[in-house]
């Protein structure tokens, strides 16, 4: 009687099979990521943005709270360094993420390390993780997980700016509300204590007091940074 072959462990496992593993453990999100890739795609055209620089920015940044604030500080006519200096704060919690994932890809080539820190997202961080933590990580599998979210949204924009083609006036649709709608969406979970309110009420006191008094746009960044230091 032959006895049952052992279980393979993911790490050990061959690299095609742990890169489809990945990518398949995270297309239970693509529902639920694929409408803010399409609706970031619409509001981008609103704001003025091309199809190109749309869908570039999906290509290139592939962080859906960073580029829903950039296209919307870009409708509001906000200096380009500003966008940059924002959006950079807004991810600078993936060197965090990237920190705690190097250990367990440091074996890997410096190519394939590069590779999946361009895709990383929080989402699968936390699904690749889950498996390093259980003995079951690799660097495919971890490169799965990000593929298959970096496609979604790469697809869900595509789908986005199609359905932007057909809609001349996104404002009459209230489209024109998602940047403030999206980014109070994204705060609001944030405000988990005391201090945290108080530097979002300050700073929205400060930018609608530079919004009154002081021309230009960089009472936005002067707003935060006054705002963060209170806090901090």
């Amino acid at each position: 009687m032959a006895s049952e072959s052992p279980a393979i462990p993911a790490s050990a496992a061959p690299g095609g099979d742990t890169f489809r593993a990945g990518f398949l453990a995270t297309v239970p999100l693509w529902l639920g990521v694929a409408p803010f890739g399409a609706i970031y795609a619409v509001s981008a055209l609103a704001a003025g943005l091309s199809p190109a620089q749309t869908l570039g920015m999906s290509l290139l940044v592939f962080a859906g709270a960073s580029q829903f604030t950039a296209a919307g500080l870009f409708a509001a006519g906000v200096a380009p360094l500003t966008i940059v200096i924002t959006t950079l704060v807004i991810n600078a919690r993936h060197l965090l993420l990237a920190a705690a994932l190097a250990p367990h890809v440091r074996r890997a080539s410096p190519l394939a390390r590069a590779g999946i820190a361009a895709q990383l997202t929080d989402e699968t961080f936390a699904i690749g993780m889950r498996r390093f933590l259980a003995g079951q990580g690799s660097p495919a599998y971890q490169f799965g997980a990000n593929i298959s979210l970096y496609l979604i949204w790469q697809l869900s924009t595509i789908a986005g700016m199609l359905l932007g083609a057909l809609i001349p006036d996104p404002a009459a649709y209230g489209l024109d509300l998602v940047f403030p709608l999206t980014f109070i969406g994204l705060l609001v979970p944030l405000l988990r204590d005391r201090i945290s309110g108080l530097v979002a009420v300050l700073a929205a006191a400060l930018t609608l007091a530079g919004a009154l008094l002081l021309p230009g746009s960089w009472y936005i960044l002067i707003a935060g940074i006054l705002a963060s230091g209170v806090g901090a």
